[in-house]
Formats: C-alpha cells, structure tokens, sequence
C-alpha cells in the first residue's frame, strides 16, 4: 500500500508520512508518572490529535495505565 501526506485528521503511520508524535513531546512521559497535568497546544494541524492517540497506545501498551479517549460531541 502507498503511503501519502495527510492534509486532515489523525495520522496512521501505516497510512501516512509522518513522525513520531512521542519522540518530539518527551518530557510527556515524566510528567504522567508524577500525575502532573500538561497541555498540548498548538496551531491546528501540528499533530495535536495524532499525538495524544500515540501516547494513549504508548502508555496503555506499557501496562501500567489504561488510556481513555473521549470526544466531545
């Protein structure tokens, strides 16, 4: 399958030419263990979406958390 630019909503990396959301916000890590609350913002389509759907699987894959996403409707 072909991989192209995504232009509107959430990046897949299978999908789309991208770079990794969680390298580029490492202290994000550190402040969810010390239960800190952080806020991601930015101009839109920087990756902010994409981003926390990265962290939500990264840390939900780690076992010690279980992420949730909700959207508002």
């Amino acid at each position: 399958m072909y991989r192209w630019f995504n232009i509107s909503g959430p990046c897949n990396s299978d999908d789309h030419y991208m770079l990794s959301p969680t390298v580029r916000l490492p202290s994000l890590e550190r402040l969810i263990r010390q239960r800190s609350y952080f806020v991601i913002h930015a101009p839109r389509q920087t990756g902010k979406t994409t981003a926390i759907l990265a962290l939500a699987e990264q840390i939900t894959s780690m076992g010690e958390y279980c992420a949730v996403i909700t959207h508002a409707a």
